[in-house]
């Protein structure tokens, strides 16, 4: 395969990600280091990487290529991407960092955004990037600048763990024990960096090391296999709560004291009626496929809610037009205005921790009034063609209310479901959400046989 071959491979909606060194190596680095110095311009760029083995040569080659078109690059070394998206606002410099997120071992990838933390995707540079990397692969670079960049360290976690902690007030705060699985990835470096913070709390990390060759579980928390050791701590150990990341630890999914995991939309209503608290009236976005729970709570607690695609490029477009406080997705990301726009899993740690703390229940109390209907999860069909078999569907529930704002999305009354096509495989994603399991499960295997059957 040829690098430009690998190249169209790896460019993804949102990022880059590949398998190394077969698809992403450190030519392609270089050639996309170079690409993004001509596309951000800019004098100064961050660059960081998280634990995975390939991180290092790779971050270095992409330096390179930044330092070769006169760009001052500062190295950030070992981050999670909330830590970049914070220092790209802080810094008011664009960045980027290596990271696969949750894939396995043997990915990396790399996560850009423009100064202030502004996104990176398809539809905000990251195709321009495609082309100019294209264009160095082939022989054709742009004329290197007449002064090399420089290279500086700078260490950056202090500052990120204030940031992170000034969301609440930590004498709020009562005494809880709190467990984390930070899966051998980034979690490891920030987590106990933010609860240094925070005396009043007792702090257990599972798999704190970093190892980006993830030797006890993937660091992949959306599947819910690999919250179970996670589940087992925490009622082994008498906590109050526990927290599962993701590899690059921009994202968190909770589980409660009995050891049952809240889903991405749970904590997104229960974050959302904290964000309404301190700012009441506010704007509150949720993504698509988020329970039907959410815009009701917001409702319910004065703020007004508005429905975006999925994607992080999307969300965070959405929260600079609207001037939303706060945005969640179904994924268990979540994203706040006064954090640069960005997501930030350990923000939305401790708002939860201050909610809890303030109700004085236990976190398994405290879910209920947020779990109001049951969900699919999300299911994924192989199909030659995602586009005839949305039309087809859409043809079959013709009677009910339909939107496109992202695949499409039926309203059929007490039950409504979303059909996406994958953005790099030839996979619909179905999630549906009814009043009980069971009517759940028949419409699951009622629309499952309407996108077969094409």
């Amino acid at each position: 395969m040829s690098s430009t071959e690998a190249l169209d491979q790896i460019v993804k909606a949102y990022d880059i990600r590949g398998t190394v060194p077969d698809q992403l190596d450190t030519e392609i680095a270089h050639a996309l280091g170079i690409a993004f110095a001509v596309f951000a311009k800019s004098k100064v760029a961050i660059v960081a990487r998280d634990m995975r083995p390939s991180g290092t040569e790779l971050a270095a080659a992409f330096a390179q290529g930044l330092m070769e078109q006169g760009v001052d690059v500062i190295d950030l070394g070992l981050a999670s991407t909330d830590l970049l998206y914070f220092a790209a606002g802080k810094l008011d410099a664009p960045g980027a960092i290596f990271t696969a997120s949750h894939n396995p071992a043997q990915y990396n990838g790399i996560k850009f955004c423009l100064s202030g933390a502004r996104p990176v995707g398809v539809d905000t540079g990251l195709l321009a990037i495609k082309t100019t990397a294209t264009e160095v692969l082939d022989g054709r670079p742009p004329r290197p600048a007449d002064r090399s960049g420089r290279t500086t360290e700078r260490d950056m976690l202090a500052a990120f763990a204030d940031h992170v902690v000034s969301f609440i007030d930590p004498a709020q705060l009562r005494p809880m024990r709190v467990v984390a699985d930070t899966a051998n990835g980034m979690g490891g470096l920030v987590v106990p960096a933010v609860f240094e913070r925070l005396p009043r709390l007792e702090l257990e990390v599972m798999y704190a090391e970093l190892d980006g060759t993830f030797p006890n579980h993937p660091a992949d928390p959306l599947q819910s296999a690999n919250q179970r050791d996670l589940q087992a701590r925490v009622t082994a150990g008498g906590f109050d709560i526990g927290l599962a990341f993701d590899g690059d630890a921009d994202r968190v999914f909770v589980v409660d004291e009995e050891g049952r995991g809240l889903s991405g939309s749970t904590t997104t209503a229960v974050l959302a009626r904290a964000m309404l608290r301190k700012h009441p009236g506010a704007t509150i976005l949720h993504n698509l496929i988020c329970s039907r729970a959410v815009p009701e709570v917001v409702r319910e607690n004065g703020g007004i809610p508005v429905r975006t695609k999925v994607g992080h490029s999307y969300i965070k477009q959405q929260m600079a037009e609207t001037g939303a406080v706060f945005g969640g997705e179904h994924s268990a990301h979540y994203y706040f205005a006064d954090n640069y726009r960005a997501d930030s899993g350990l923000i939305a740690t401790m708002l939860m921790l201050e909610e809890l703390s303030r109700s004085e229940i236990r976190l398994s109390e405290l879910r209920r009034p947020f779990e109001r209907y049951s969900s699919s999860g999300e299911i994924n069909t192989q199909v030659e063609s995602p586009a005839a078999v949305i039309e087809a569907v859409s043809a079959k529930y013709e009677g009910f209310t339909q939107d496109r704002l992202d695949g499409l999305t039926v309203d059929c009354g007490s039950w409504w479901f979303n059909l996406r096509p994958s953005n790099t495989e030839p996979l619909l994603r179905l999630n549906l959400e009814a009043p009980t399991r069971e009517e759940c499960d028949d419409k699951v295997a009622e629309v499952l046989v309407a996108i077969t059957a094409v």
